[in-house]
């Protein structure tokens, strides 16, 4: 008998040492972080090298120089050259079929498990999101297939989908019979001797079997999972992938931001006077006289209120219309049901109230959220008339109070500048001899 291949049991042993050798060291690469990190990298460097083959040569600034930087995902995102390029592309009348190459792109990037990735393409979507409404509402009875915008959408819907696991959205809604918003005041019993307090119950049973009421209101359904996106369902789709938008819009850059206020005042599409109602006081109340009574001691009294008057007005509401035109994407008038108008009104209320957007944001949602509630007052949706209404009321206030904090600079200074400063005593140097 030939043993030089060894007891069964022997190779057995060695087989099961090799497969504990290959799972540490599988273990040692999935839980090492620095293996992780130059995964991501690698995988960000490379989507980037594949975009730039994508976007046209003659971009001042390469996109895939932005691939050398420590934290490429996130350099793609703070770019506005990339992404000003991306929307060109996506903005052209033949983009968004199944065969679009940005499309595939996103859809492909969007399906990585890198989550500054997917926050590449979420900036994209009120772009993506705007031009697809647009698009199906608009006129023209030969439009181009939109399978290319329908897969992006339907990648971000299928992720919320799954994240949900089939609950729906809900929030507990406090009893509005009890005295406070935001506690439930205890049922006390009087008790006089503690011989009684075992019969307290029975003496106020009333009492004793009271119960707050607590109402749960659903903010969304549970979503059903979709392979298309059929008439019926457009609306639905669309609104969640706008809330997912919401849920990052913290992170997104302000031309993204931009992007999705335009598209929502030409989505509403009513520029009457309505969206203005709530300016007219302030306009005839804007008007100030500085030149009579005025003596030469009060020239630089003059120069600090000018000054003033100055940062209320930047801090007006103002409609680039000049700059939309060159934007490159425009939006028509569609159906604005609720579930598109809820998200929406999120996203513009970060707009409008977040510390950290700019003027050109907040300006931007402004006149968003106007030609808003110029649409619900045409339509007659009073949730949408409310919810706009409170807007528009937080924005006058916070632009009243950041009107306020200026003009008290402004006089803080003038009186530092007109109080005489004394003068210094000279200094005293001791030396040593």
């Amino acid at each position: 008998m030939d043993f030089r291949g060894g007891s069964p049991s022997s190779s057995t042993t060695s087989s099961s040492q090799n497969h504990q050798n290959n799972n540490g060291i599988t273990a040692l690469t999935t839980t090492d972080p620095m293996h992780s990190w130059w995964e991501s990298i690698s995988k960000a460097r490379s989507r980037i090298h594949s975009l730039s083959t994508l976007l046209p040569e003659h971009t001042p600034n390469p996109i895939s120089s932005l691939a050398d930087s420590d934290a490429p995902a996130r350099s793609l995102l703070s770019s506005i050259t990339a992404y000003t390029a991306v929307s060109l592309s996506l903005s052209s009348p033949s983009s968004g079929s199944g065969d679009d190459p940005l499309c595939n792109w996103l859809y492909d990037t969007f399906l990585s498990s890198d989550p500054d990735l997917r926050l590449v393409v979420l900036s994209f979507i009120p772009l993506i999101a705007g031009l697809y409404l647009s698009r199906v509402h608009s006129l023209q009875t030969l439009t181009p297939s939109l399978a290319g915008f329908e897969a992006v959408l339907l990648a971000v819907y299928s992720s919320e989908t799954k994240s949900r696991a089939g609950k729906a959205v809900v929030i507990s809604i406090p009893d509005l019979s009890q005295p406070s918003l935001y506690h439930t005041p205890r049922v006390r019993v009087p008790v006089s001797s503690s011989k009684k307090k075992p019969d307290s119950a029975k003496i106020n049973p009333s009492s004793s079997s009271k119960t707050v009421r607590q109402t749960v209101g659903v903010l969304s359904a549970p979503l059903e999972p979709q392979t298309a996106i059929k008439s019926t369902k457009r609306a639905v789709i669309v609104g969640v992938v706008l809330d997912c938008y919401y849920k990052v819009v913290s992170q997104m850059p302000s031309w993204s931001k931009l992007d999705f206020c335009r598209f929502v005042k030409d989505w509403a599409g009513q520029d009457c006077v309505c969206k203005s109602e709530f300016d007219q006081n302030e306009q005839n109340s804007e008007a100030v006289d500085f030149s009579n009574g005025v003596g030469e001691d009060e020239n630089h009294e003059i120069e600090i209120e000018g000054n003033v008057v100055d940062n209320m007005k930047s801090l007006e509401i103002r409609d680039d219309d000049e700059n939309l035109e060159n934007c490159g994407a425009r939006g028509t008038r569609i159906l604005l049901p609720w579930e598109l108008v809820q998200p929406s009104l999120r996203i513009l209320g970060h707009c409008l109230l977040g510390p950290l957007n700019a003027n050109d944001v907040k300006d931007a949602a402004s006149l968003a959220v106007r030609c808003l509630y110029a649409r619900a007052s045409h339509d007659l949706v009073p949730q949408a008339i409310l919810a706009t209404r409170s807007l528009i009321q937080l924005d006058k206030r916070s632009r009243e109070a950041a009107a306020m904090v200026a003009a008290s600079a402004a006089n803080t200074a003038g009186s530092n500048a007109n109080t005489p400063s004394k003068a210094k005593k000279p200094e005293i140097l001791l030396v040593s001899k």
